[in-house]
């Protein structure tokens, strides 16, 4: 019998088929007409590939694009293009060049239902406005906290939607001089930051569930935001607020849910009457501290929340941080008034004291030994009699019942 060599390669990419080398895409791009629409057949293509016209580029959720694991997976260098349905693993790991499963550079593009695995950066959009990142499937690279890349990055970008997708295992969700974004219903776990916002206004945050991350929110110079309906819990590390502000007022924060957080909101003092938070109809539960205020004076606009069971319901760094804001209609679990006429409104105002608080409040390495029996015993001797008048941080004329 005569030898083919032919003959025994292909018997070995039957019996291995890990051996064969998937065949690129980019021919298959290339060959694609404007305006036209590539369905992958079932199985594994080669990576990386460029896109730079309107097209559509359909996986039918059968299709694998895998990276050489040096580089960014997919570039969509157009305006006006479609990524939908397809599987995109094996990015490179390289934080210099931002390697990422997908990197959109243009407008109006579409990257849909598509699952990320194994990406450094997920989805990084550069330069690009009113795009779509809608219901895809992003997990990050198996790193330590610190040397995971981003979820979804947005920079320079204008009027994106970034909804309805699930982000794991990734650094965080970040928008750097990005204004105007929208950020709706999607789910992150196992994050440093769920959300950072840096110099990116006027953007809305809505519907969105975050969990087991370092912090939920964090909000830099970025005026003007709308976060409603949004879940956050178990923030606990790298300052642990479910969200927090710094130097950016005129933010409505409203109808969220944050739970079993270091600190439910953390907040700097507003500069001026037009840096003031509107923080309305949340819900702080189990938090150490539900809210916190830093600086000298106050302003901010709370109302109509419901705190419920936080280790402390409010800390300052100082006493006017808290008493000049505003505190109307909330409800408070440790409340101990009553209600006479039976109108859902406390007959007193719920007045906070600073007693032992005082402690962790301006020495915070101490906040380690709150709970501890000595301190709860220094709290209850100062509440039965105070060696010094204790401070105000807030008087709620208007404490609800239920």
């Amino acid at each position: 019998m005569r030898f083919c060599p032919f003959l025994v390669l292909l018997l070995l990419l039957q019996v291995f088929p890990a051996w064969a080398v998937p065949p690129a895409l980019q021919p298959l791009i290339d060959a694609t007409p404007l305006g036209g629409v590539l369905r992958l057949p079932p199985g594994e293509y080669g990576a990386p590939a460029l896109i730079t016209k309107a097209m559509t580029l359909d996986g039918a959720g059968r299709a694998v694009l895998r990276g050489d694991g040096r580089s960014t997976v997919l570039t969509v260098r157009a305006s006006g293009a479609t990524v939908k349905a397809l599987a995109i693993v094996g990015s490179g790991e390289s934080h210099d060049r931002m390697d990422a499963g997908v990197l959109v550079e243009g407008d109006g593009n579409r990257i849909e239902g598509n699952v990320l695995e194994d990406v450094l950066f997920g989805i990084h959009v550069r330069q690009g406005n009113g795009n779509h990142i809608v219901g895809n499937r992003i997990t990050g690279k198996d790193r330590p906290l610190g040397l995971r890349g981003d979820g979804v990055r947005l920079w320079n970008s204008r009027r994106n939607v970034i909804q309805g997708n699930r982000i794991r295992r990734v650094r965080d969700l970040t928008l750097a001089n990005s204004p105007e974004n929208s950020i709706l219903g999607n789910t992150l776990r196992d994050g440093r930051q769920a959300m950072e916002f840096i110099f990116s206004p006027d953007s809305l945050v809505e519907g969105n569930d975050l969990e087991q991350v370092g912090a939920g929110i964090v909000v830099l110079y970025s005026p003007r935001l709308r976060i409603r309906g949004n879940r956050i819990a178990h923030a606990w590390d790298g300052g642990g607020s479910g969200i927090a502000f710094k130097e950016s007022g005129d933010a409505l924060v409203e109808n969220n849910s944050i739970i079993h957080c270091a600190v439910g909101i953390s907040a700097n003092a507003p500069l001026s009457d037009e840096s003031i938070l509107t923080i309305r109809g949340n819900r702080f539960a189990h938090n150490v501290t539900g809210l916190y205020f830093y600086g000298e004076a106050g302003g901010h606009r709370i109302l109509n929340n419901r705190f419920e069971h936080n280790f402390s319901q409010v800390g300052v760094s100082a006493v006017g941080a808290g008493s000049a804001n505003v505190w109307r209609d909330n409800y408070w679990s440790d409340y101990q008034g009553f209600d006479h006429n039976g109108d859902g409104i406390g007959d007193t105002p719920h007045e906070i004291y600073i007693y032992a608080d005082r402690i962790w409040m301006e020495t915070p390495l101490a906040g380690f030994f709150r709970a501890s029996p000595a301190l709860e015993l220094l709290d209850f001797l100062e509440r039965l009699a105070p060696f010094a008048s204790p401070a105000m941080i807030l008087s709620d004329p208007r404490p609800r019942m239920r």
